[in-house]
């Protein structure tokens, strides 16, 4: 398989037993609180919303960068459509 893809032994098993980096790390840690505040709203909340609750909890993130951590985990926001009143009450018709 590995001559097949063009890889060495060697490189696979360094690349097996590499450790994650501080970055992914940390990009792992936003994105399982990415997640916790999205469910925590329902599944309502999108990018802007998270971005300034993280940044009330003291975090420095990006709106683009939580937006993009939501699309990788498959994570979107729903919109709730405001109330609309559609009927009307016949009492208050003024002829």
């Amino acid at each position: 398989m590995l001559k097949l893809l063009g890889v060495s032994s060697s490189g696979y098993y360094s690349w097996i037993k590499r450790t994650p980096s501080h970055q992914e790390k940390r990009k792992q840690n936003f994105k399982a609180e990415i997640a916790e505040i999205y469910n925590e709203s329902h599944q309502i909340y999108g990018a802007p919303k998270i971005t300034s609750i993280l940044k009330a909890r003291g975090h420095v993130i990006a709106e683009k960068t939580v937006g993009n951590y939501m699309r990788e985990k498959g994570i979107k926001a729903i919109w709730v459509r405001p109330y609309i009143k559609t009927t009307i009450d016949p009492d208050l018709i003024i002829i």
